[in-house]
């Protein structure tokens, strides 16, 4: 189950790693909290998939076969790829790090990695990109705390599982915008996992059946996806 206090917010994420035992470390305590995670461990294949595939952040190692990480992270930028990177290196000096930086990178870290603080680094990229400054999402009767992965309904627990939890923050952090059903499976499940668009209208279904009374509305658009909004109406 995800640990309280961790991340604010569900993220799809890649770790692009090539020391095993580190990669796996990270890689299950990100899963543990909630997140999708992919993993590469060479360059020139995670540069490839960073080029047709949308992450909300990518942890990044400088060291790396077939490619480098700045090279990754330069090509990232080249054609105006946004997306947060933390730079991961057991390089410390401060030309590495300006190096890093100058490529791209929103944040740099020296392994061996501290575990809270690369959890810190993270919610601070994730509140960074979502524009929220609040771990707390309200909206009338309904109350959403980032960090503890639980939503309240009039004070009492929503009773979401954690693939509800998952798509209530995906919605909540695009108001107001057309998601289509394949942008939200991408953001709920990683590559390893092949979940149905069955599925995820199942999942939709439920939520919305447990979110009932709320302000909080999410709309089926026939052949465009689904939109969330907060309605005005007591």
């Amino acid at each position: 189950m995800p640990h309280p206090g961790t991340y604010d917010a569900a993220m799809r994420m890649l770790v692009v790693e090539d020391n095993e035992d580190l990669a796996e470390t990270i890689v299950d305590r990100l899963r543990a909290e909630g997140h999708s995670v992919d993993r590469e461990s060479d360059g020139a294949e995670a540069s490839a998939l960073l080029r047709h595939a949308s992450f909300d952040l990518v942890l990044l190692d400088v060291n790396l076969p077939g490619r480098s990480g700045y090279e990754v992270l330069r090509a990232m930028r080249a054609r105006d790829d946004d997306t947060p990177v933390i730079i991961l290196t057991a390089r410390s000096q401060i030309d590495d790090r300006v190096i890093g930086l100058d490529a791209g990178a929103d944040d740099y870290m020296i392994k061996p990695v501290d575990f809270r603080e690369l959890s810190a680094r993270c919610r601070v990229l994730a509140r960074r990109r979502a524009g929220t400054a609040t771990n707390v999402f309200t909206a009338g009767s309904l109350s959403f705390d980032r960090r503890g992965k639980r939503a309240l309904i009039d004070g009492a627990d929503a009773g979401l599982k954690a693939r509800e939890i998952q798509l209530l923050e995906i919605m909540i952090d695009n108001l107001g915008r057309m998601l289509s059903k394949e942008e939200v499976a991408d953001r709920l499940y990683t590559f390893d996992e092949t979940p149905s668009l069955n599925a995820v209208e199942q999942l939709f279904t439920r939520l919305r059946r447990k979110l009932d009374g709320t302000p909080l509305v999410i709309k089926t658009a026939r052949g465009l996806g689904y939109l969330a909004y907060v309605s005005d109406e007591d």
